[in-house]
């Protein structure tokens, strides 16, 4: 099968990124979500990610302009994924949340869909299990922020079917990213390491070895990482990455385990970017 039409479920940071290079890629795009408010954001998100590529030389105006005609924005998630080829689920990580909308989506989506989710870390079989169709259901895992990030981890659960892989990476490759292919495990690849790297900065900071500062540049220049591990855990969100540190704790075990300074953050709403504090600052926009 190849995709023509894609829903996106959810138009929070990384749905609207990943419409981004859907509609990019030439794919009729359809991003869903219940809140009018959302949605409105995200289409002026959107644009503007198309209107800088523009302006970069990047995108020739034309092609900007005919990819956001691509775009289109529904409340209603039955309307949203009737006729797509390919949903991306881009809902919050709650494991409970994620298979009410597997259980839904088996219900409603066509028979012929691939169902995906872009999961940093939860099970895709676990997903897949509530299903019928559990060899069409699949994990693509986009970076923050999607149309600058290259990688795309294809996740295998159980399943997951070759064929099922093949769509994803397709898909993936129409969207301007490199794959690779992952057996399901908590945290797949880039995550795992990355939290671990994540944690142990907070460790560091917490024990005084270095200041935040220091060990950021100290990891960009001496280790080449584009970002210091807590501009990204900012950039990604603190609550979102103590998150991901726990349930690895749980299912990996303590070298895992977070660290309390990070716990005392997200405890007293330093989130990072989206709450305008983090471990840094950040001006109000």
């Amino acid at each position: 099968m190849s995709v023509q039409t894609v829903a996106v479920l959810g138009a929070g940071t990384m749905g609207r990124g990943i419409a981004v290079v859907s509609v990019m890629g030439g794919l009729h795009t359809v991003l869903q979500d219940p809140s009018a408010a959302a949605l409105e954001a995200a289409a002026a998100r959107v644009s503007a990610a198309l209107e800088a590529g523009s302006a970069s030389g990047a995108v020739e105006g034309t092609v900007a302009v005919a990819a956001r005609e691509r775009l289109q924005l529904v409340k209603s998630l039955d309307e949203a994924v009737k006729d797509a080829d390919l949903v991306i689920e881009a809902v919050p990580e709650d494991i409970r949340l994620k298979t009410e909308i597997f259980m839904r989506l088996d219900q409603v989506a066509k028979p012929d869909a691939v169902l995906a989710t872009n999961t940093s870390s939860l099970s895709i079989t676990e997903m897949a299990a509530v299903t019928k169709r559990a060899a069409s259901v699949v994990g693509m895992h986009f970076f923050n922020p999607v149309w600058k990030m290259k990688l795309l981890e294809v996740v295998r659960g159980l399943e997951t079917s070759d064929a099922t892989i093949a769509i994803a990476i397709d898909a993936g490759k129409r969207m301007g990213k490199e794959c690779v292919v992952v057996r399901e495990s908590p945290g797949f690849v880039t995550t795992r390491i990355n939290a671990m790297i994540g944690n142990e900065a907070f460790y560091m900071l917490q024990e005084g070895v270095a200041s935040a500062r220091d060990i950021d540049k100290a990891l960009k220049l001496g280790l080449n990482h584009p970002m210091g591990p807590f501009e990204l855990g900012d950039l990604v969100g603190l609550d979102v990455r103590l998150a991901i540190l726990k349930h690895l704790h749980r299912t990996l075990g303590d070298k895992f385990r977070p660290c309390p300074l990070l716990e005392q953050y997200v405890a007293a709403g330093r989130l990072g970017r989206k709450s305008g504090r983090g471990v840094y600052e950040y001006p109000a926009t």
